[in-house]
């Protein structure tokens, strides 16, 4: 079916206008579904600002040391060696003679930003294993990881093998991975072997294709590109922008890696002369003005040998609801941008809006680079939030799988507060907060959940030991119990009609209920999750860096204020009458309802779920 063929090729100039003034320069190539806008070269103040911004990106600590660089090869080159080493004990568990086991082969792939070159400090390494058609997936989640764990490199583990792609979380050597696995329909996986042959797909089950999309759709997109090298330098400046105005997430709604670099990747097709200065200008003026749901795609979309779904909202009404798509361009192209719920669209678009603003203002010389990547402003943004806390009294491992299913979850949480009334965004932060503290019996076990989250509060939790990687070895440490707690926010825009109440009480109950529908995390004694509602100036103090300042309430007209201003960031204080308030309201889970006026506070125990308090709170 050739309906895909011509979507995204409309014309972008009724959009954006002439991008420059090189029309009379040659191309001896044209990547993309249109033309260029320009093929002008750089000027020398564009020249000059380009140096700046390297400048700048070396400043934010974008770029690793050259010893970092080869620990990460070093570590690679390990991983090689255990593909192959799993790949042959397998083979001879299934008879084969040690000839046919050693050339069984095995391969690691990396993807992401390593596979880009735009991996910075502490960045994490996505690989793929490729594995022989008579390897398992079960294999590696056994053998495989069996091998991993007898590496004294090894830190942390957290196999997930029921994730939408299986997954082996690990810390290795102090650097993070997430190993994928996918197995060919071929005997033999040599290290010469490439993923570009669309012929490899035929006969694998949904789990390896989309395993093998992340390497197949990043040597697209450097393939893509006019200039890597300048496309490389405009993609670490994006993901720096991204990261410090809190909308690089996928799991949360906003675009992950591979969609930012797809969307760097089409502006450097549109200006395949420019510098990288330029490029990250362009990128913002360009998307601000996109006729959303329009597509973004880096090459039309392409048929295959496969039966299987392709990206086209003539044909999937689920492709239609796309709010903001940008399709990737290795073959089954899919949406990389599907989680993107209407809040989040209109957070993008914002900040889209204000880069736009700050790059025009860089090229007029009346800011600079800097200014672009100011830290967002989230937790002074909104007067009401959403926290949802996630703990595990239990192991690191248990954790992470646990917290890791909530997070998965909690964009749906947001679209299902979207569509009430009196709510106009639902915000979720990008980057969860996690703290292990150590207690002795279940009484401090339930007072720490209880205190825990508001600044009113965590004063009192002094008294309990905070778990660290310096002192999790030590003998009084080791001896005690440990919860582990990880903590999201949503920032609420409600609207403060005095006639109005918003009742969030259902979309949470229904949250939390699909959290708990998962067989393995029904016992409410190990794993929690409490749903509660935090007005700006009780956030905690772990959502402030240090020498930030707090927001307070301000003690002016009661009714007429809707803001916050600022104030130096106190150590924790707490009254007695703000104890004995929180001793009344704190449960070890509570569902809100939001309204216009403050109401007297209550709980009610829920018998089917033992931990979770019901709460009605007005505003």
């Amino acid at each position: 079916m050739n309906n895909n063929r011509n979507i995204g090729k409309s014309d972008l100039s009724t959009n954006i206008g002439n991008g420059g003034n090189g029309a009379n320069n040659k191309i001896t190539k044209v990547l993309g579904v249109t033309g260029p806008i320009s093929t002008a070269s750089p000027t020398s103040d564009e020249n000059k600002l380009n140096d700046e911004l390297i400048e700048e990106l070396k400043r934010e600590n974008s770029f690793e040391t050259e010893q970092e660089t080869l620990k990460r090869v070093d570590v690679l080159k390990i991983l090689q060696e255990l593909a192959q080493k799993f790949v042959f004990m397998v083979s001879k568990n299934k008879n084969m003679s040690d000839g046919m086991a050693k050339d069984a082969g095995g391969k690691v792939f990396t993807f992401g930003s390593y596979r880009l070159g735009v991996h910075g400090p502490g960045s994490d390494i996505d690989t793929l294993v490729v594995v022989p058609k008579h390897v398992t997936r079960e294999d590696f989640f056994t053998v495989f990881d069996a091998l991993l764990r007898e590496r004294p490199e090894l830190e942390e583990i957290a196999p997930v093998p029921d994730a939408f792609v299986p997954i082996i979380k690990i810390k290795f050597s102090g650097i993070s991975i997430d190993l994928i696995c996918a197995r060919l329909d071929i005997p033999q996986v040599p290290l010469n072997l490439t993923l570009s042959d669309k012929n490899l797909l035929r006969n694998l089950d949904e789990k390896d294709l989309r395993a093998l999309n992340g390497t197949r759709v990043t040597d697209e997109i450097l393939q893509l590109v006019p200039k890597p090298n300048a496309f490389r330098i405009a993609l670490r400046a994006i993901k720096l922008w991204a990261q410090r105005r809190a909308i690089y997430a996928n799991v949360f709604g906003f675009p992950g890696g591979v969609a930012w670099a797809m969307l760097v990747a089409r502006i450097c097709q549109l200006y395949p002369n420019a510098c990288s200065a330029v490029i990250v200008a362009k990128f913002f003026h360009i998307l601000n003005k996109w006729n959303w749901p329009q597509p973004v795609l880096l090459k039309p979309i392409e048929d295959g040998p496969l039966q299987v779904r392709v990206w086209n909202p003539r044909i999937y009404a689920q492709d239609r609801s796309h709010k903001m798509p940008v399709i990737t361009p290795a073959y089954p192209s899919m949406c990389a941008t599907h989680n993107i719920s209407e809040s989040t669209k209109k957070v993008i678009l914002s900040e889209l809006q204000r880069g736009a603003e700050v790059c025009s203002e860089i090229f007029q010389h009346t800011k600079t680079w800097c200014d672009l990547f100011a830290k967002h402003n989230f937790f002074y943004k909104y007067k009401f939030y959403l926290t949802v806390m996630v703990s595990t009294r239990g192991t690191d491992e248990q954790h992470l799988k646990w917290s890791g299913l909530v997070e998965s979850k909690l964009r749906l949480l947001v679209q299902k507060l979207e569509p009430l009334s009196g709510i106009k965004l639902a915000h979720p932060y990008t980057k969860p907060f996690e703290i292990t503290y150590a207690f002795n019996d279940n009484e401090e076990y339930k007072d720490i959940l209880n205190k825990y989250g508001t600044h009113k509060t965590e004063g009192m939790l002094s008294i309990y030991p905070v778990v660290t990687e310096e002192n999790k070895n030590d003998s009084e440490i080791s001896k005690m119990q440990k919860v582990h707690i990880t903590t999201m926010y949503i920032g609420l825009d409600v609207d403060l009609d005095e006639k109005k109440r918003v009742d969030i009480h259902v979309p949470c109950t229904d949250y939390f209920n699909l959290c708990r529908s998962y067989p393995e995390y029904e016992d409410a004694n190990t794993f929690s999750l409490i749903i509660r509602y935090v007005k700006v100036y009780d956030l905690p103090d772990c959502v402030y860096e240090e020498g930030e300042e707090r927001p307070v309430k301000k003690n002016k007209k009661r009714r007429q204020l809707k803001t916050v201003e600022p104030n130096k960031r106190p150590k924790s204080e707490t009254s007695s009458e703000d104890l004995q308030q929180q001793k009344e309201q704190l449960a070890s889970a509570e569902v809100t309802t939001v309204g216009a006026q403050q109401q007297h506070e209550k709980q009610q125990h829920n018998h089917h779920h033992p931990s979770v308090v019901v709460e009605k709170t007005t505003v």
